[in-house]
């Protein structure tokens, strides 16, 4: 089951995000302002398997703050930013800086809330085998050690 974070400071997108995501099985955490999401993302026990966020709420950069502190927190985070203002630049400095994925929430001709649920469960693959891929490599040192 994937626990999904959702940080936007506009209820109507939380609320539309949260029922598309619950509707396709997902576990959705909100928060209203990146203050509040870093310190979810920080306080959470167990990291969230994808954290989406607003590019701009309190300031113009909180994305690129969510971003900082999902991987401050988490060497596996999987970051979509979503913004209704895009613009090449930023994406560009979003994915440069690890985001999975950067989606325009008002792109003509594209229902972005189909696009998110999609991309999400894309960032699920990856994590497991991310991780999977680490746990490997650990069990093959760990043998080799026993064995010297």
């Amino acid at each position: 089951m994937c626990r999904v974070l959702v940080i936007d400071d506009e209820e109507a997108v939380v609320a539309a995000i949260t029922r598309r995501l619950e509707r396709d099985g997902f576990v959705v955490e909100t928060a209203s302002s990146a203050a509040e999401g870093i310190a979810k993302i920080m306080d959470t026990p167990v990291p969230f398997g994808v954290i989406v966020t607003d590019m701009s709420m309190d300031n113009p950069d909180s994305g690129l703050q969510v971003l900082h502190a999902a991987f401050t927190r988490d060497l596996f985070a999987e970051v979509i930013v979503m913004t209704a203002y895009g613009n090449v630049a930023n994406a560009v400095e979003c994915m440069r800086r690890g985001a999975f994925d950067y989606i325009e929430k008002n792109a003509p001709g594209l229902d972005a809330f189909e696009v998110l649920s999609i991309k999400i469960g894309q960032a699920m693959d990856r994590r497991r085998r991310d991780v999977r891929t680490v746990e490997l490599w650990e069990r093959a040192a760990k043998s080799k050690e026993s064995v010297h």
